[in-house]
């Protein structure tokens, strides 16, 4: 057994499972690819302060899951719990916004990590998939990034999920509404962490999941009934532009999402067969977070789709991803035949064709054990007669046809049969 293992919380992807990883985050971006969305990556680690004014203090993320640190130098940093922040950091510090036409369009993926309880869907290092279009206030956009999400879980085969659409208003109209949860909130029997999150940001309390305090819940205040009119046309037309793509969503009243950032348009990606972690994915709109850290005003607007838990999605759906093998062909030397193979091996990948060969100096039996094993469509066996000969014997791994084919031929025939 080995003497280190992985960190409570986290885990290795391996092979097999990771090609399945690999997968779904590639289905995710490929919809962003084409829709004028640009890559982006950002430092696994941020200043703290980045996540705290963001974020949100109250948050949950911030006050008790995140990963902060002190360097040697004396700076504050955090491990990034979510992407936003750092991408809008990044497009600010780069002047993006400044050098051509607006919103800036940009995608990411990578790792994220939170102090939380490790459970089923709930890691304390995860995947992620996001994307950002920063700079613009258009419900094109809003419902563009959801139509997207939904076009990346179908191209998946992922058909039980939901999305669940809300609108959080805007700095004319929250007020008010905040204003009357706070006064509903201060009559209730609430334990004293969650009095203090109502008095720092009472929409947060709607976001508890504790049964006790959901019972509570039961006639507060609707948000709908508070968005003024400027808020109310724009979620009607991001409803509306969604609607006429064919993309099904329910109207959640109670959805605010975790962070604090969020302004109007908020949506989740729900799935039935994750258990309490139902959520796949989500995000909304953040007017207000370019100010907050230091920047200019952008409206804008994004969202994160968990890798990790679109996977354990799959699974519950009994999806099986329609992945190609790695390897097309395996080679095989026999005798004095192992220069010759590797150079044929060397040939093959040069000539885009994914090649592996038998390593260690294995017998016949055993190399063909490892060719099966690869998932390779075709064999290639060399041996000292074929040598002389100059052939090698192409084997046809489904059909288990043999046949003889000259070593200059050798990359065109594969290459040929392949197509």
């Amino acid at each position: 057994m080995a003497t280190f293992q992985a960190p409570k919380g986290t885990y290795d992807l391996i092979p097999p499972v990771s090609v399945k990883y690999l997968a779904v985050r590639e289905a995710i971006a490929a919809p962003l690819r084409n829709s004028g969305y640009g890559y982006i990556e950002t430092p696994g680690f941020e200043d703290v302060g980045l996540f705290a004014r963001g974020v949100g203090e109250s948050t949950d993320i911030v006050s008790k899951e995140m990963y902060a640190f002190e360097t040697k130098g004396g700076d504050q940093l955090a491990l990034r719990p979510e992407g936003t922040a750092s991408v809008l950091r990044a497009a600010l510090e780069a002047s993006l916004h400044k050098k051509g036409n607006l919103p800036v369009k940009l995608w990411y993926s990578g790792s994220y990590y939170r102090y939380e309880k490790p459970q089923a869907g709930r890691y304390r290092h995860f995947s992620q998939v996001g994307a950002e279009a920063i700079g613009a206030e258009d419900p094109a956009l809003d419902a563009e990034l959801i139509i997207l999400a939904d076009q990346a879980y179908r191209s998946l085969g992922l058909r039980n999920f939901r999305i669940l659409l809300n609108s959080l208003g805007d700095k004319e109209c929250r007020p008010v509404y905040r204003e009357a949860l706070q006064s509903f909130l201060g009559g209730l029997d609430l334990d004293e962490e969650t009095v203090r999150r109502a008095e720092i940001n009472p929409l947060r309390v709607l976001d508890d999941k504790r049964t006790e305090v959901q019972k509570q819940l039961v006639g507060a205040p609707v948000l709908r009934d508070y968005l003024c009119d400027a808020c109310k046309a724009y979620h009607e037309q991001v409803r509306a532009l969604v609607t006429a793509a064919g993309v099904a969503f329910e109207d959640d009243e109670k959805l605010v999402r975790g962070l604090d950032y969020y302004t109007r348009t908020t949506f989740e990606f729900v799935h039935g067969g994750l258990g309490s972690q139902s959520a796949v994915g989500g995000g909304g709109r953040y007017d207000g977070l370019s100010e907050m850290i230091g920047g200019p005003a952008l409206p804008s607007v994004g969202w994160a789709l968990g890798v990790d838990r679109t996977v354990l999605a799959l699974e519950a759906e009994g999806v099986e991803l329609d992945i190609p093998a790695s390897t097309s062909v395996f080679a095989v030397a026999l005798g004095e035949a192992k220069a010759t193979v590797f150079g044929l091996v060397t040939q093959l990948r040069k000539a885009g064709v994914a090649a592996d060969m038998s390593y260690g100096g294995k017998g016949l039996k055993g190399a063909m054990k490892d060719a099966n094993r690869s998932g390779a469509r075709f064999a290639v066996v060399v041996g000292e007669r074929d040598l002389a000969e100059g052939v090698v014997q192409l084997k046809d791994m489904e059909s288990g046809e043999q046949t003889a084919v000259p070593v200059a031929e050798l990359v065109d025939t594969v290459r040929a049969r392949l197509a």
